[in-house]
């Protein structure tokens, strides 16, 4: 081999020798950070993955759905579920909130106090004020209540409202109220195909105060929510004087919508209402009234 040719060779594998050595000082994947000096992974990166962990465990930590409530509206919680309340909307603009207890099927009454609240739209940086005013329910204890009902602005009305009440005071406490939410009509809520579970088949077939053996029969032997499943309801917040009411949201009853109790045929708005009756009925009977009683005057 010519002096020319050993020349050529060598210069050859000197550059392979260097590029297998550039390629071996950099084999580490891509985006991976190193820090110069030790080659271990940078401060700046561990970090950063540190913090994408935390916060990936707080959303998981942090997340918390109720689920629909009894009137078909939104269950919020007050003080890490101590309390809660069901916003419904309703038609003609109403807000109404019912309290319930850390049970979120338990009606929960409060002292009856006006509740300044401020409701805006979603994309709005001005809120309205609005007073919910307290609407005492049968069975409620005197100078208690669990409906609060307030008037949604109407130029607000149908929008994707941001609502905030600053102070809800519970047994010598002060809660926070707020959520957000778009409004539906409550006329538009059906309700669900429902199994009666054990608490609801005792309520609606075992008898107790002025709920009898006799209505339980006169009733077809079901709950409400077999009797009207697939119901649809409707609340006309104006009856006019002579219409029937429903004994619980005081709106205008719906024919469709009876139960028997105590031997008498009550109206209701919805299914839901009677099952608060049925409560009532057994449990604080000297509250219910005739269905005289439940007329617009």
């Amino acid at each position: 081999m010519s002096r020319k040719s050993l020349v050529a060779v060598a210069a050859g594998v000197g550059i392979l020798a260097a590029a297998i050595a550039l390629a071996g000082c950099n084999n580490q994947q891509p985006g991976h950070v190193t820090d110069s000096a030790s080659g271990t992974p940078s401060t700046e990166q561990s970090a950063a993955s540190t913090h994408r962990t935390s916060t990936a465990e707080k959303d998981v930590t942090d997340e918390h759905a109720h689920k629909p409530g009894a009137h078909g509206g939104i269950i919020v919680s007050l003080g890490r579920d101590s309390y809660h309340v069901e916003a419904v909307f309703e038609q003609g603009g109403l807000l109404r909130l019912h309290v319930l207890g850390s049970d979120e099927t338990k009606v929960q009454e409060i002292d009856a106090q006006d509740l300044l609240g401020y409701i805006k739209a979603s994309d709005a940086n001005e809120a309205i004020a609005v007073v919910f005013k307290p609407q005492p329910q049968p069975g409620d204890t005197a100078g208690k209540t669990s409906v609060f009902v307030g008037r949604i602005p109407a130029d607000l009305v149908g929008k994707n409202l941001d609502v905030t009440v600053p102070s809800v005071r519970i047994a010598g406490e002060r809660f926070r109220l707020g959520f957000t939410s778009t409004p539906q009509s409550h006329g538009e809520d059906i309700m669900p195909d429902k199994v009666g579970d054990d608490e609801e088949r005792d309520l609606y077939l075992k008898p107790g105060g002025l709920y009898t053996e006799a209505d339980i029969k006169a009733n077809g032997n079901a709950t409400a929510s077999q009797k009207f499943a697939g119901f649809k309801s409707s609340h006309d917040m104006k009856p006019k004087p002579g219409d029937k009411i429903c004994p619980v949201t005081m709106t205008k009853a719906n024919p469709k919508c009876t139960w028997v109790v105590g031997g008498k045929t009550y109206e209701f708005c919805c299914p839901p209402c009677v099952d608060e009756f049925v409560k009532l009925a057994k449990e604080n009977p000297n509250d219910v009234k005739d269905p005289d009683a439940y007329v617009k005057r």
